[in-house]
């Protein structure tokens, strides 16, 4: 009884001292305001609801709050409501106005929207593919110091798509960008410190990166740490460890790491044998656009 007791006034001590977190009255503070009608207020409680800081997780009532800073002039509201539509997170996805908000965000000062708004125009994603318009959008937001736009800018450079190949500058960008803990830029500068190619050749390095990148939920950072594991280069060999990754990647729609991954189980390496796996494994890398596997795919089925 006594036991309970103590719990329960435990439990009530608890909920008294987060309470009067900071944080949780930062968040009365901010539906005050925006109960007021201060819209900028709306865009800071809605990031709170995204992300349930403080505040009961509620992405549909943060879609509605970045809608009315948006109306209310707030470019950040309209960046942040776009990349909502762009992936259907607590609205349904519409493509459209996604890039519409996306680029009313990016003309209201919100670096956010220049670099998704360069993705799409990089990609072709609903607009005609642009390579110098998503360049223009990747420094726009670089400069903004939104870094995701610089280690995109990187990506650019390093292949001299809408700007002059410049390997230095590339490896520049990607440097910034994985400061920032970017995983897109530590897997860029890993792959120039792998080529030696406006960095320093230096395997260790750009193994270190590629996990790095990994670790960030980069699909091609887990697909050439698994190569670096498999191969013993910059790193200690590890077949299990490469499978692993390999298994990340191909679950990330990597098609190539699908075929690496079949080859493991060919040979038991780091796998238990498995022919019927490894078929499989073709199978689905040549579904995901690896020519190489299509052959075999077919042969073994």
């Amino acid at each position: 009884m006594l036991t309970a007791m103590r719990r329960t006034a435990v439990l009530a001590a608890g909920l008294m001292l987060a309470a009067c977190h900071p944080g949780n009255q930062e968040a009365k503070q901010l539906r005050a305001s925006c109960d007021g009608g201060d819209v900028a207020a709306c865009g800071k409680l809605a990031i709170k609801l995204q992300k349930g800081e403080y505040v009961l997780r509620d992405e549909n009532r943060a879609a509605a709050l970045f809608d009315r800073a948006c109306t209310g002039g707030v470019g950040d509201g309209c960046a942040s409501l776009g990349a909502m539509l762009q992936t259907g997170t607590g609205v349904k996805r519409d493509s459209v106005r996604a890039r519409d908000l996306l680029q009313r965000g990016c003309e209201r000062k919100a670096m956010d929207g220049c670099a998704r708004l360069g993705v799409l125009y990089k990609q072709g994603a609903g607009v005609p593919q642009d390579l110098v318009r998503a360049a223009s959008l990747f420094q726009q937001a670089c400069d903004g110091n939104q870094t995701t736009g610089c280690a995109h800018l990187g990506s650019l450079y390093a292949v001299g798509e809408g700007v002059a190949q410049d390997y230095p500058k590339a490896a520049a960008l990607f440097q910034r960008s994985c400061a920032d803990s970017i995983p897109l830029g530590c897997v860029g500068l890993g792959r120039l410190h792998a080529a030696g190619t406006g960095a320093a050749q230096n395997d260790s390095v750009a193994a270190a990166l590629f996990k790095q990148g990994c670790e960030g939920r980069d699909m091609l950072g887990c697909f050439y740490l698994a190569e670096a594991l498999e191969s013993g280069r910059g790193i200690p060999q590890n077949y299990e460890r490469a499978a692993r990754n390999y298994r990340v990647s191909c679950d990330g729609r990597n098609g190539e790491a699908c075929a690496r991954l079949a080859s493991l189980y060919d040979k038991g390496a780091g796998v238990d044998r498995m022919p019927e796996r490894a078929a499989a494994m073709r199978r689905r890398a040549c579904e995901l656009g690896h020519a190489e596997s299509c052959p075999k795919a077919k042969g073994a089925t």
